[in-house]
């Protein structure tokens, strides 16, 4: 089976030793490494990938809660292999209602084979969409919106989510919350075309450019912003000349951004796509 481990912690020397030597040590095929020190944050994070046989899971599992309590590494271990249950979905907002429900809308209705198994959001606007669908619901930001981001984590723990869909959330992740849920776990809507038109006002940069095509990214996370060799899908709608940026902004949030998310979400879920070395490839 396929396995993804993360650790993360404060940074120090020979952080990654015990877990390379544990997984060679149960006969695990290393497929992928990657580690990053973070100094500004004295923040130590590791990615590894791995194939082992499924029933020296049970044992890699309690290896590493060991390690990490003589580490102090915060370490995860998931596989992306999912078979005796749904892939179950994490879906963060903020202000806009159109990507989140349509996520909801798609579960419920099979598109997406997964469980929405929580919402949660800084600000309080789509908690009615939690209460209609049914979703456990949970805001972590402060009446002006500033995110608990270790509180998102402990909840995504707490509900063994397996992927993080980040349908319009306005606030930009840490590194240490992507990298807990890194190898391909979060899931970004971007209400622009990538790499073209990154950053916070996509559709304002393209205006101002006179484009006539418009368009959103749906990508996995990685720690650099909208890096771009993450895409999981695009779609664009193009518009007549003289076309008013606010008529051009409406058309992208009510129709096109929804249909971007959960055709990228669709194709993560049913494994048709995986993150590989931070990039984007067919699954075998």
């Amino acid at each position: 089976m396929q396995l993804v481990i993360t650790a993360v912690g404060p940074d120090n020397r020979g952080l990654a030793d015990p877990i390379v030597h544990c997984v060679t040590e149960l006969g695990a095929n290393i497929a992928e490494i990657q580690m990053f020190d973070h100094d500004e944050e004295s923040l130590f994070s590791m990615l590894t990938r791995i194939d082992l046989e499924s029933s020296l899971f049970g044992q890699l599992h309690d290896s590493m809660r060991e390690i990490s309590t003589q580490s102090g590494l915060s370490i995860r271990t998931w596989s992306p292999t999912i078979t005796a249950r749904k892939p179950r979905l994490a879906i963060c907002a903020t202000y806009r209602q159109e990507t989140p429900r349509a996520v909801l809308q798609a579960v419920r209705e099979g598109t997406i084979q997964a469980e929405a198994s929580v919402m949660i959001s800084n600000r309080k606007a789509c908690r009615c969409l939690a209460e209609e669908f049914d979703v456990p619901w949970f805001q972590i930001g402060d009446a002006e919106g500033n995110v608990d981001d270790e509180r998102m984590i402990e909840i995504c723990d707490e509900f063994e989510v397996d992927y993080i869909v980040l349908a319009r959330y306005m606030r930009i992740l840490p590194p240490s919350s992507v990298w807990k849920y890194a190898g391909g776990r979060i899931i970004n809507l971007h209400h622009g075309l990538l790499p073209s038109f990154p950053g916070m006002r996509p559709y304002h940069d393209a205006f101002a450019v006179r484009m006539l095509t418009f368009g959103a990214t749906c990508h996995f996370i990685v720690p650099e912003l909208d890096a771009g060799n993450q895409i999981l899908n695009q779609s664009t709608f193009a518009v007549p000349p003289g076309t008013s940026r606010d008529q051009i902004i409406q058309l992208g949030q009510e129709k096109n951004e929804p249909v971007c998310l959960v055709e990228g979400v669709r194709r993560v879920v049913a494994g048709e796509v995986q993150l590989h070395f931070n990039r984007v490839v067919a699954t075998p």
